[in-house]
C-alpha cells in the first residue's frame, strides 16, 4: 500500500516538472530564433551591416554544437538537478546582458554562452525527463521537452519577432528574460531529485560509452537528416516567391502551417518513439523524401505544396524524439554526456545545410537548395536503414535501464525487465 500511495505522489509530480522542462526549452527555442526577424532592427541600431548581424545565428549554433558538450563533460559529476538550475540561471543572466548589451560585441558574446548553455540544458532536461517516468514512456518524455522547441517556432518566435520589430529588439530580449525566470522558478519548484542511475561518473568513463561508433553512427544519420532538410527550407520563402508564385501573408500562412504541423509532429513522435524508435527514423526519412519530392515536382501548384509542407513538418522533428531516445539507449552508462550530443548534430547539420543550400541558391536558385535538400535526405536512407541493426551491449543496457527513476528517486523497475523491454522496442 505504501509503495501504491507513493507511485501516485510520483505520478502527479510527473506532469508539472516535465511542464516546467517544456517551458524551459520553450524560451530556449525562442531565444534561439527570434533574432532571424530583427536582423534588419539590431543591424540599424548598433550600426552593422545585416551580414555582420547574421553571425549572431551563428554564434548561438556554435555554442550549442560545441559549447553545449564542452560544459557537460566539465560538470559531469554534478547533481543533475542543480545542473539545471545553474544552467538556466546562467542562461537568463544571459540574455539579460544581451538586452542591455551596449555594442555588437557583448551581444555575439551573450549569444555564444546562451547558446552553450541551452546546449548542456538540453542535455540534462533529456536526462531528467527520462528518469521522471517508465521505461516505456521515455519516448514521450523527451517529446515533450523538445516540444518546447517545436512549439517555440510557431508561437514564441513570432510573437519575440512582433515585439522587437514594434518595441525595439532588446523588448524582445526582455521578454525571453522574464520568462526564463518564471520557467527558473518552476524548475527549482517543479523539478524532483533524480537518481543518477548509477552511471560512471568520471569523464573517461563517460565518453567511451558516448563515442562508441554505434552512437556516432546514429548522430551521423541525425547530422544527414536535419542538414537535409534546412538545405530546403533556409530558403522555402524565395521558393514559394519565386516557384509557388505566392507572397506576402499567403507564405505567413504556408510558414504558420508547416509551425503547427512540427509542433504536433514532435509529441506524435514521443508516442512512435516509444513504440519503436528504430522504425519511426526509418519512416520518417521515407516519409521526408517523399515530401520534399512531391515539393520539387509539384512546386507550381499551391495546394499540393501547402500539403507537402504539412506532411514535412509533421516527420521533420517528429523524429527527433527517436534520435535522442536512440542515443541514449545505444550510449548506455555514458547517457548523461551522450545526451547533449544529438542537440549537436541536429545544429550541425542544420548550419551545414544552410551552407549547402545557399550554395545551390547562387548556382541555380531557390529551386536547386530544394533539389540538394531532397538528394541529401535520400542519401541518407541506406545509413538510417543500417542503424536499425546497431545495439547496445548486454551489459550496457542493463546499466542504463538502471537509470529510469520514478519521481520519488526510486528506480522505475528491476534493471533486468526495463533492459528487456528498451531491447524489445529496439527490434
Amino acid at each position: 500500500m505504501h509503495k501504491t500511495a507513493t507511485r501516485g505522489t510520483a505520478t502527479r509530480r510527473t506532469g508539472p516538472a516535465l511542464a516546467a522542462l517544456f517551458l524551459g526549452t520553450f524560451v530556449m527555442g525562442s531565444a534561439e530564433l527570434v533574432v532571424v526577424g530583427l536582423l534588419n532592427v539590431i543591424a540599424r541600431d548598433l550600426d552593422v551591416s545585416v551580414d555582420t548581424a547574421g553571425t549572431l545565428v551563428t554564434a548561438y549554433a556554435l555554442g550549442i554544437c560545441f559549447g553545449g558538450p564542452l560544459l557537460t563533460a566539465l560538470t559531469i559529476r554534478r547533481d543533475r538537478r542543480t545542473l539545471l538550475w545553474l544552467s538556466l540561471g546562467g542562461y537568463v543572466a544571459g540574455n539579460l546582458l544581451a538586452a542591455l548589451a551596449p555594442g555588437f560585441g557583448v551581444l555575439l558574446a551573450a549569444r555564444a554562452v546562451t547558446g552553450a548553455l541551452q546546449g548542456l540544458f538540453l542535455g540534462v532536461a533529456f536526462t531528467v525527463a527520462t528518469r521522471l517516468v517508465p521505461a516505456e514512456r521515455m519516448g514521450r518524455a523527451i517529446a515533450v521537452v523538445f516540444g518546447g522547441v517545436a512549439v517555440s517556432t510557431a508561437l514564441g518566435v513570432p510573437l519575440g519577432t512582433l515585439a522587437g520589430q514594434f518595441l525595439g529588439w532588446q523588448a524582445a530580449f526582455t521578454g525571453i528574460f522574464v520568462l526564463g525566470a518564471l520557467a527558473l522558478a518552476a524548475t527549482v519548484f517543479l523539478v524532483p531529485p533524480v537518481d543518477d542511475g548509477g552511471a560512471p561518473g568520471g569523464l573517461r568513463a563517460q565518453a567511451a560509452y558516448a563515442f562508441a561508433p554505434r552512437v556516432l553512427a546514429v548522430l551521423g544519420v541525425g547530422f544527414l537528416l536535419l542538414g537535409g532538410q534546412f538545405a530546403a527550407f533556409t530558403y522555402i520563402t524565395p521558393y514559394l516567391e519565386d516557384v509557388t508564385g505566392i507572397s506576402g501573408g499567403t507564405i505567413s500562412v504556408f510558414l504558420f502551417a508547416y509551425g503547427i504541423a512540427t509542433a504536433v509532429g514532435t509529441f506524435l513522435g514521443g508516442r512512435a518513439a516509444d513504440r519503436a524508435a528504430t522504425a519511426t527514423l526509418l519512416g520518417a526519412n521515407v516519409i521526408l523524401v517523399v515530401a520534399i519530392g512531391a515539393l520539387h515536382l509539384m512546386g507550381t501548384a499551391p495546394l499540393p505544396v501547402a500539403l507537402a509542407l504539412a506532411v514535412w513538418g509533421l516527420v521533420g522533428f517528429g523524429l527527433v524524439p527517436s534520435l535522442q531516445y536512440r542515443v541514449s539507449e545505444l550510449a548506455g552508462p555514458g547517457r548523461d554526456l551522450a545526451a547533449t550530443l544529438p542537440a549537436s548534430a541536429v545544429n550541425g547539420g542544420i548550419a551545414a545545410g544552410a551552407l549547402a543550400g545557399g550554395a545551390a541558391v547562387a548556382r541555380g536558385g531557390a529551386e536547386d537548395a530544394v533539389l540538394v535538400g531532397l538528394l541529401i535526405c535520400a542519401l541518407a536512407l541506406p545509413a538510417t536503414w543500417a542503424t536499425r541493426f546497431l545495439k547496445a551491449r548486454a551489459e550496457d543496457g542493463a546499466a542504463g535501464a538502471a537509470g529510469v527513476a520514478d519521481t520519488d528517486g526510486t528506480a522505475a523497475g528491476p534493471a533486468p525487465r526495463a533492459a528487456e523491454a528498451a531491447a524489445a522496442r529496439a527490434e
